[in-house]
């Protein structure tokens, strides 16, 4: 039996798990239940197993027959705050605010798939193969605490990793089979800007008498956008949105404060340094013109996701030999989503690649997103996606 072969024969139960972690989610870096149950579908296989300590992380590490190299292979599996709205007859998660609308629960009975194809093949294995079972990707950084607390030298400090593979669903990009790579940055960096304006409140038929933080801080909002064309390329682009802005209670009153938090996207480690100088000085300079005080926090959340062009094609390669030529595409441009494998491509060759599930009877260009309550992901991708992590680790 082939490697193919060998992963739909496993479809039945990668489904089955896929089930069960998708109607228990859990969100953020603690994950008691969804680690258990990865445990016990690692139970009996040959893997030296390790567990996270500021985190609810699995690690795994497979030996190979021989003394080549490391190769890791990534699953995220925390999901998100959503309340889910499944279509009639699909599966649907049992714990009310919590969702898998990001397709993680595919993700982690892929990485279990492709640890049991593995398995069975010890003996074809160069090198050995680390298994990253990473909560906490929704924003926490999970990955950058597992590489903190030695994901990378999980085979040994004389064994790093060399390579490692990320590959991530989706509900709409692609259809349902089709990988999507592309060599360079892949997903943006994700930075967040807080402001707080500060001024004196006062009664709202005597502006003249108070200092009023809100026209401040909406001037800040729109010159953040002026600011975006004409201090950044527009072939290397940045990406502002304010999603919260928040001031006063009363229609009548002038309060003391008003506060936005906006999120920044960049495709470039110079684009995302540019920003944070350009932006906080924009806000800095709005309100010393107005006479009133802010303090502002620009945090570096995710940096960019970079693509080894050697891995990359490596990827592309895999893919077309091991599912077919017309099963694999290359993406014209990044995505401006943020992913924190960018922290293990930042220190070890490797690639990011999608994996398209798009439900039969939807269409990749309108059906729900990613993170949408109504996402829903094809669950006959499993296989495969787990065959071509295996081939990833057996061909690198």
């Amino acid at each position: 039996m082939d490697l193919l072969e060998a992963a739909r024969a496993l479809q039945p139960e990668l489904v089955a798990l896929r089930r069960d972690l998708h109607a228990e989610p859990e969100v953020g870096l603690r994950l008691p239940l969804t680690r258990r149950k990865v445990l016990a579908a690692l139970d009996g296989l040959p893997l030296e197993i390790g567990t996270g300590t500021g985190l609810d992380s699995v690690t795994a590490v497979l030996r190979g027959a021989g003394d080549g190299p490391t190769v890791l292979l990534r699953g995220d599996m925390d999901a998100l705050p959503v309340q889910e709205r499944a279509p009639a007859g699909l599966p649907s998660s049992v714990l009310p605010g919590r969702m898998h609308a990001c397709g993680h629960d595919l993700h982690t009975a892929i990485l279990v798939g492709a640890a049991r194809l593995l398995a069975e093949r010890r003996e074809q294995l160069a090198g050995d193969v680390v298994l990253m079972f990473q909560p906490g990707e929704e924003g926490d950084g999970g990955a950058e605490i597992m590489v903190q607390e030695g994901v990378l030298t999980a085979a040994g400090e004389d064994r790093p990793v060399a390579a490692g593979y990320a590959l991530h669903v989706s509900s709409a990009l692609l259809p349902s089979g089709v990988v999507g790579g592309r060599p360079g940055a892949i997903m943006a960096a994700a930075d967040r800007l807080r402001v707080l304006v500060r001024g004196r409140g006062g009664h709202g038929s005597s502006p003249h008498a108070a200092l009023d933080p809100i026209p401040a801080a909406c001037e800040m909002v729109t010159a953040l956008q002026t600011a975006v064309t004409r201090s950044f390329s527009a072939f290397d682009p940045v990406v502002v949105t304010v999603g919260t802005f928040h001031a006063g209670d009363a229609h009548n009153v002038i309060p003391d404060e008003a506060s936005f938090v906006a999120t920044v996207r960049s495709f470039s480690p110079e684009a995302a340094a540019r920003a944070a100088e350009v932006l906080p000085r924009v806000v800095r300079g709005i309100a010393e013109a107005h006479g009133l005080a802010v303090e502002v926090e620009y945090r570096h959340d995710y940096p960019v996701t970079v693509n080894h062009p050697t891995e990359a094609a490596f990827v592309a390669e895999t893919a077309r030999e091991l599912l077919g030529a017309d099963r694999y595409t290359e993406l014209p441009q990044p995505l401006a989503g943020s992913e924190d494998f960018s922290f293990v491509l930042n220190r070890v060759p490797g690639a990011y690649f999608f994996l398209g599930a798009t439900l039969p009877g939807r269409e990749p260009g309108s059906a729900p997103y990613n993170h949408s309550p109504e996402a829903a992901f094809d669950e006959a991708v499993l296989a495969d996606g787990a065959a071509l992590l295996a081939s990833l680790a057996l061909r690198r």
